[in-house]
């Protein structure tokens, strides 16, 4: 079994009568409505079942195409921004603007504008996406590209371990699109107590944590205030995506890979894995978790 997949849902219809007319699913943004015919032992029903938007979204930077991804058509713009950030294009929120996001039937082309020397520098290592699910290097030119070093963070307050585990539950109610589907991946941030603040969830893990980079980046939130948490593993790409942001500590609930591990040694990024309610596994940079504070009674303070 994938460890990485999303839970899968649970059935949410009414069996209806012979005659009966096909219960509505409910809906939101980033979902569409398909028929479906469900099987429960002999009985069969048919209903209209949430399924999790998944489209092509394109990124063009000063009128030139960079990049395809599949992705969850929404908070498109936090999307643009994280991406642009975590993947080095722009250093920061003010060299980006937002032209136009226009749908068609084909998909959704992004506008975007950015000073004239990093199209530059863009242009050195133009690529042409064309990723499954938010694959963040498929189609890169070279080797040096996607082991481009990420910057080096610098040292932040530690997290103890209470909010480490308060965030992980929190993350499990904050996820309206996997509720109704069972197939969105969610990034979350979490400040240093352990409250999530921002949820973003998107049909591909890499997706996901750059709609989460670009909220935190639109909102001027720095990076080193809290964590992240994230329902996924670890892939190279995340810890990629996470140090470029700043983000000092990522936490998984399901394994890191060998080359996330590295990336995450050399950038001074915490990586944490298997990140579930009975336990977890520190990979790198242990000293910014901590044991929760003790009382006079011996006990650990929540």
């Amino acid at each position: 079994m994938n460890r990485s997949s999303p839970t899968p849902h649970p059935p949410h219809f009414t069996e209806p009568s012979a005659d009966a007319p096909a219960p509505a699913a409910a809906t939101a943004a980033g979902t569409v409505q398909r028929k479906v015919q469900r099987r429960r032992g002999e009985r069969v029903a048919e209903a209209l079942d949430a399924i999790a938007a998944e489209v092509p979204v394109a990124l063009a930077y000063n009128g030139a195409p960079f990049a395809v991804m599949m992705a969850t058509p929404d908070d498109l713009a936090d999307f643009a921004l994280g991406f642009s950030l975590s993947e080095g294009i722009v250093a920061n929120a003010q060299e980006l603007q937002v032209d136009a996001i226009d749908t068609s039937l084909e998909g959704i082309a992004i506008a975007l504008s950015i000073p004239e020397s990093r199209a530059a520098a863009l242009e050195q290592r133009r690529r042409n996406l064309q990723g499954r699910s938010g694959c963040g290097v498929c189609g890169t030119e070279s080797i040096e590209a996607v082991l481009r070093p990420p910057p080096r963070l610098p040292g932040s307050a530690p997290i103890h371990l209470h909010a480490m585990q308060r965030a992980l539950r929190e993350l499990r109610q904050q996820q309206p699109l996997n509720a109704l589907t069972g197939a969105t991946h969610a990034a979350g941030w979490a400040d240093r107590d352990g409250r999530v603040v921002f949820v973003r969830e998107d049909v591909g893990r890499h997706n996901a944590l750059d709609k989460l980079i670009g909220a935190l980046s639109a909102r001027a939130i720095d990076p080193l205030s809290g964590f992240a948490v994230v329902t996924s593993r670890a892939s190279f790409e995340m810890a990629m995506k996470a140090a470029q942001a700043g983000i000092p500590l990522l936490a998984a609930i399901s394994a890191p890979t060998a080359l996330a591990i590295a990336l995450a040694d050399s950038a001074h990024l915490t990586l944490i894995g298997f990140a579930r309610d009975d336990g977890h596994a520190v990979y790198t940079h242990a000293y910014r978790l901590i044991d929760d504070p003790v009382d006079a009674s011996g006990e650990a303070a929540a």
